[in-house]
């Protein structure tokens, strides 16, 4: 977690007070893009960071082309470089592998020799915003024609790791309005943000070292100690993730600068749709505009829609990692959306029914979300045959 080293302790003292000490539209433009590029030197590999500046610069000169061949090629590049980074040993290991195992052992290893140690850091958040860009550009929107703004909009500090996933037409007038202004309560407002998002952190570490402490454990342990558990795993990956949200948007406020939320009591959602609306919302809506729509969303009718959900989880699944069970997750929630609109269709609460029986329907609907993203959790995070063992533990079946 970067936002806990020593390194980035000092180096957000400095970069505030810098910021804050030196109210000039200009100089702040060049304090922000600075600290963007020795934050993601210190955090990156020389590797990473010489495919991401590639990456950046294509985009940029094929913004600035506005032709619809040059950003499609582009794309095309970026995703190139995502799939290569990211995936090649997953491919060559799993799939080819399967398919001829002699033929997919020669791929690891020439996947092995030519890939860098680790993905370069930040490269599917660092794809999706490009690709984003390229889209709208291709689209008929205005590119952004200085270098340092797409550079800013590029490598912003606060959101580089893990997100919020930025839109430029959001973000680009917002730091517009950042650099200009940092109002007293936007810097009270984003201090309190980041605390909220370091006690949700510790909390999550905390609850990470309980999950450590009773995996081991589960096999043997009771049906309601294993039901604690899959709460405890839920809770422990929302306060993570939203904590690490809190602080990217807390960080970015105490410039002035206002980013996307990302979490909206996810929780509290009463069917699977509603769910992702409020979880990791700059991915969901991500993958709702730029691959779901795209393929014909729910235009298509039943059958066509229904493939498109599945088409577009599994992708959202496989963004979160190279590993089976993350395609599985995203199986398992692309059918759950197809469920629940099938079923919401038909158990849709008439206009004129009774108050009491409207909450009966809502809490019923929570209730089967919050076990169906729970028992999503286990697939998540576990290998699949461990993640199917632990299920017939959990209902008793084993």
């Amino acid at each position: 977690m970067v936002f806990f080293s020593y390194y980035f302790a000092s180096f957000a003292v400095v970069f505030f007070a810098v910021y804050w000490a030196l109210p000039f539209r200009r100089v702040r433009r060049w304090i922000i893009l600075a600290a963007c590029a020795s934050f993601y030197a210190y955090f990156s590999s020389p590797a990473g960071m010489v495919s991401v500046v590639v990456l950046a610069i294509g985009t940029y000169v094929a913004g600035r082309t506005r032709d619809r061949r040059a950003c499609a090629a582009w794309i095309a590049v970026c995703i190139a470089a995502l799939v290569f980074h990211k995936y090649a040993y997953f491919l060559s290991a799993s799939i080819v592998g399967a398919v001829a195992p002699s033929l997919g052992n020669r791929a690891s290893e020439l996947a092995k020799s030519v890939l860098p140690s680790a993905p370069p850091l930040a490269i599917s958040f660092f794809t999706f915003e490009f690709v984003h860009y390229l889209i709208e550009v291709s689209r008929g929107r205005r590119p952004i024609r200085s270098p340092q703004t797409f550079s800013l909009f590029a490598v912003f500090w606060p959101t580089l790791v893990a997100g919020p996933i930025k839109r430029y037409r959001q973000f680009v007038p917002a730091l517009g309005r950042g650099v200009r202004n940092v109002a007293a309560s936007d810097v009270f407002a984003g201090v309190i943000r980041v605390g909220v998002g370091i006690v949700k952190k510790f909390t999550a570490d905390n609850l990470t070292a309980w999950i450590a402490y009773g995996e081991p454990r589960y096999d043997i342990d009771t049906v309601g100690m294993r039901w604690i558990f899959l709460g405890v795993l839920g809770a422990r990956i929302l306060l993570d993730f939203s904590g690490y949200s809190d602080m990217a948007i807390g960080f970015a406020r105490m410039m002035g600068i206002r980013v996307p939320e990302n979490f909206h009591w996810p929780y509290l959602a009463t069917s699977i749709g509603d769910f992702w609306r409020r979880w990791h919302v700059s991915l969901s809506s991500w993958i709702r505009d730029y691959i779901y729509i795209p393929l014909g969303g729910s235009r298509a009718g039943a059958a066509r829609r229904a493939l498109n959900a599945l088409v577009a989880m599994s992708l959202c699944g496989l963004w979160h990692g190279a590993a089976w069970n993350f395609l599985l997750w995203g199986i398992y929630h692309g059918c759950g959306l197809i469920a629940a609109t099938a079923l919401g269709g038909l158990v849709a609460p008439a206009p004129d029914l009774a108050k009491a029986w409207r909450l009966a329907i809502a809490a019923a609907g929570w209730s089967a979300t919050i076990l169906f993203v729970h028992v999503g959790w286990l697939l998540f995070f576990y290998p699949p045959a461990r993640a199917w063992r632990m299920l017939e533990l959990l209902f008793g079946v084993a």
